[in-house]
């Protein structure tokens, strides 16, 4: 609905109206859209989103729909003047960081497949990426595991506890995107200076942030809870933990020029999710303990499954009594499989 210039505050004079809306107001074409499970707002100079918000559940994050079919693409409901195109990022030095991630989609392939949409994501540090904010287990492979227990920045922890939140609250919902924030110059002077990749331009943030309100359930009493995040598009270290990197929501609001949650009374509906949920993120090996068994569960071949336990001896971690029961439930799966190809390839 268009706004009358009757009642624009910058008007000295009034002015006919139907004559400045002749030809029709810019269009910035930062209206939300929504899909099947987010709805984002998005910036076509910088060609990146400013918010996308989320709501997951635990049903939510249990499914059969896999990212490994998944490829990212331009948003078709966004001008293609106004995209970025998978080009910009190839080559670039940075990777193609989600803010609703794949991960919390798992309950439906469509709902998965348009957090693919180029539209969703922003330039982001791989080690970030792959790192604190993510949690993709698909992109950390073993590899990467060795070089976490050598260098400790290398851990997916950030959007694992947000999932994990879902264990414990019935409803969550997440805001996350990107900033570009003032940094101060030799001369003591601040400036926003930011880097472009690709022939779109597309903006490098500075720093991302991830904004949390959970529900106990729907007929709880309790208050909601609230968390506002803000992390360099830096590499992180294992050491830090999600506290360091709270900012008060209305310092966030300043930043980026959004209000979060606007029908919540900030001032006294809500509490501290640090003060009620600890914030506590997974530590090294209980994360590479989470991993191998997603790898046991994947195992197709009997040689891959003996190849993930043998990685984790190599690391030093010692397999806890649910990876054991997992590891010897998928052993006898994949011999009882093996058996039976035998007999049908003798009976051919």
């Amino acid at each position: 609905m268009a706004v009358s210039i009757l009642d624009c505050c910058f008007c000295q004079k009034p002015v006919e109206e139907s004559l400045l809306e002749q030809y029709g107001f810019p269009v910035a074409g930062t209206e939300t859209r929504c899909y099947t499970n987010h709805a984002l707002s998005y910036d076509q100079a910088k060609r990146v989103p400013k918010w996308v918000i989320e709501h997951i559940s635990k049903q939510k994050t249990l499914g059969n729909a896999d990212r490994r079919h998944c490829k990212f693409r331009p948003d078709p409901s966004i001008p293609l003047m106004f995209s970025a195109v998978n080009e910009d990022y190839i080559g670039s030095g940075w990777s193609r960081g989600h803010m609703a991630p794949a991960g919390d989609n798992k309950f439906s392939v469509q709902a998965m497949a348009e957090t693919f949409y180029l539209s969703n994501i922003v330039p982001q540090n791989y080690k970030n990426n792959a790192g604190f904010w993510n949690s993709s287990a698909q992109t950390f492979g073993t590899a990467d595991l060795e070089r976490s227990a050598q260098r400790p920045q290398d851990t997916l922890r950030m959007e694992m506890y947000c999932r994990e939140l879902t264990e414990r609250f019935e409803d969550v919902w997440i805001v996350s995107g990107p900033l570009t924030l003032p940094q101060t110059g030799d001369d003591g002077k601040k400036r926003v200076t930011y880097q472009v990749i690709g022939k779109g331009d597309v903006a490098v943030p500075s720093h991302l942030y991830k904004v949390i309100l959970a529900r106990r359930s729907r007929i709880s009493s309790e208050p909601l809870v609230l968390g506002a995040f803000v992390v360099p598009n830096d590499p992180i270290g294992f050491s830090h933990q999600l506290p360091e990197f709270q900012v008060h929501i209305e310092d966030l609001e300043k930043m980026s020029g959004l209000v979060f949650f606007p029908q919540v009374d900030k001032t006294k509906d809500v509490k501290n999710i640090c003060d009620v949920d600890t914030c506590k993120l997974m530590g090294f090996d209980e994360f590479t303990l989470y991993i191998t068994a997603r790898k046991v569960h994947s195992a197709r071949t009997l040689h891959r499954l003996e190849k993930v336990m043998s990685e984790l001896r190599e690391m030093g971690i010692e397999p806890d009594e649910y990876l054991v029961k997992l590891y010897k439930k998928k052993e006898e799966e994949l011999v009882q499989q093996k058996q039976m190809e035998a007999r049908e390839g003798r009976a051919g």
